[in-house]
């Protein structure tokens, strides 16, 4: 699945539609494991980079994890991975649809919430409303 997704970066295909997407009816993808050293999966249609990949390692520091122990997928691409060990799941700028016990966290666009006080306080108090349990 990943790799695949490399392959259409490389090729500077962003986006793509099944031309005949009855022909894939009864398919289901297989479900793919996330490896053991990952605890934050972080959902979103964006890829964080620059500032936005040094502001997300500073806030994954504050609750003791690092970005080594972060995964990244597109919203499309959660319903093929198996969330049973995952510890944080936070969804950014898009609806939850997993079913999983992990955290979750909730904001908008990280580039919003980096330059926002409100979104970094409604982050903060999403992540401290956790540690208290």
């Amino acid at each position: 699945m990943f790799e695949q997704q490399h392959y259409l970066q490389a090729m500077g295909i962003q986006e793509w539609q099944l031309i005949h997407p009855q022909r894939l009816a009864g398919y289901s993808p297989p479900i793919e494991s996330l490896d053991k050293q990952c605890r934050l999966l972080l959902v979103s249609s964006l890829l964080p980079s620059g500032s936005q990949l040094v502001w997300l390692e500073r806030v994954l520091n504050s609750f003791n994890l690092n970005l080594s122990q972060a995964r990244h997928v597109y919203p499309q691409q959660l319903c093929q991975l198996e969330l049973n060990d995952l510890q944080w799941i936070w969804y950014v700028d898009c609806q939850a649809s997993a079913v999983t016990t992990a955290n979750a966290l909730h904001t908008p666009a990280l580039s919003e919430v980096e330059g926002n006080t409100h979104y970094r306080r409604d982050l903060w108090q999403q992540i401290c409303a956790y540690g208290a349990q």
